[in-house]
């Protein structure tokens, strides 16, 4: 290829632009490790803490940093971003069928990158924002921390060429049940594919660490989620599979794509571990139907009566998906890089979300939680200084808060209000508008 724009050579070439950072074919390169790697946990015991708090909401527990990973609760919002593809796909579709599929692989890679993130974001301070741009995936990014108590982080993404609009706020509620922390995030997600002039709306599942007391901890998803299409009708109802007794079920995900009048168009199927396919209905349920009777003869051949939840992480029956013929890939998961385990169990993308470079310094503002000190100092892998400045940002988080009851002043967001969900008319924070117009003035001072 001969135009002006293309890259000549296939090979990666380095260069470095005038402000000094590192750029490959023209395309900004991220960072592939973090600072320092992580500490060991195995000196803490959590059960020390939570002891305490048995059925307790665990947002108002002050957890010690050891626990925590170098990420605020908004940048590990942003990693429902990781596969945005799925979105620029879903929009080059002119199927309302095929389009779903996509939203629906979206909805499952969003929830990927907590399998085995057992490390706690730290909650983000009222006021905080985050932002990212990815010109490499087509995609920026927006959050800020809305409401403290109850915490609600409020996030607006948009194509870079203006072919959708994904935005939602999200209320993580944890509970503490003795052996396991459950983390139901209440909130909408809403993607508009403006191309089509379609709306997608639909909520998370309930994540679970197991294992918090003693052995080694897991983590497991579960509950339904449903995706409207707003224009059509069309939903897809997928179930998030608990584990079960046996870790048969593990991470395993499957649903129907049906049309308003709730005939079944396509079935999905797959882990939100790995990946997710599309098969006709009529060969699924067959499958299905087989697959039954075929555990139904093995169960008879041994009996047991058990229904405690599993301890350990029960290993699941084949590591993969068995594919049905016939089925088509939707979406498969990145790799985690070779340094991951050191490193929280962070993907490739979460490794880049608190990146900070000396021209991106001078635009963002000072919100903005890549200048939060106390996740800097653990990302570096000074954990006292860590612990010490949580402690101070949190003390300095409540004063303000006293200041303002006492002088009966409320607190303003500063780019997103209240208002109903245009789409479901449940209540929502939706973005105001004129962030990236980089014209930061009265910012609260939080760090």
């Amino acid at each position: 290829m001969d135009s002006k724009d293309t890259i000549t050579s296939s090979v990666s070439e380095e260069k470095v632009c005038g402000s000094g950072e590192s750029m490959s074919n023209g395309i900004k390169k991220h960072r592939t490790s973090l600072p320092s790697p992580m500490f060991s946990r195995n000196d803490f015991s959590i059960w020390s803490i939570l002891r305490k708090c048995i059925g307790m909401e665990l947002s108002k527990i002050t957890m010690p940093v050891i626990f925590n990973e170098p990420l605020s609760f908004l940048q590990r919002l942003t990693e429902y971003m990781e596969h945005t593809y799925l979105i620029h796909k879903a929009s080059s579709l002119s199927s309302t069928t095929e389009r779903m599929q996509c939203v629906a692989a979206f909805a499952v890679s969003a929830v990927a990158s907590q399998w085995e993130r057992t490390g706690k974001p730290f909650n983000p301070l009222l006021g905080e924002t985050y932002e990212l741009i990815r010109d490499d995936l087509g995609f920026r990014l927006l959050s800020e921390q809305v409401s403290h108590h109850p915490p609600i982080s409020a996030f607006y993404a948009e194509g870079l060429n203006n072919d959708f609009v994904f935005h939602g706020s999200i209320y993580p509620k944890l509970k503490f049940w003795g052996k396991s922390v459950e983390a139901e995030p209440k909130g909408t997600m809403t993607l508009e594919l403006l191309e089509h002039n379609e709306a997608y709306t639909w909520t998370n599942p309930t994540c679970c660490v197991h294992n918090i007391i003693v052995g080694k901890l897991w983590i497991e998803q579960y509950g339904n989620v449903e995706i409207t299409n707003h224009k059509t009708g069309e939903k897809c109802v997928l179930s998030f599979k608990p584990c079960g007794l046996f870790g048969k079920e593990l991470h395993k995900v499957e649903g129907y794509i049906q049309d308003k009048s709730k005939k079944k168009l396509c079935a999905l199927y797959g882990k939100w571990t790995e990946c997710l396919y599309s098969v006709d209905p009529a060969t699924f349920e067959a499958y299905k139907k087989n697959d039954k009777k075929n555990a139904e003869e093995k169960k008879s051949s041994k009996q047991v009566g058990n229904t405690e939840e599993p301890d350990e992480m029960p290993l699941p029956d084949s590591e993969s998906v068995y594919v049905i013929p016939g089925s088509i890939l939707l979406w498969k998961i990145t790799p985690r890089p070779p340094n991951s385990a050191q490193m929280y169990n962070f993907t490739s993308f979460a490794m880049a979300l608190n990146e900070l470079d000396k021209e991106m310094e001078s635009v963002i503002p000072k919100t903005d939680c890549r200048l939060r000190p106390d996740i800097r100092a653990m990302e570096n892998g000074e954990i006292d200084l860590a612990s010490e400045e949580k402690k101070r940002l949190e003390e300095k988080q409540r004063t303000a808060r006293k200041n303002r009851s006492k002088s009966e002043e409320d607190w303003k967001t500063r780019w997103f209000h209240q208002g109903p969900n245009p789409y479901t008319g449940t209540q929502d924070w939706l973005y105001s508008g004129n962030y990236w117009d980089r014209n930061y003035f009265n910012l609260p001072d939080i760090y």
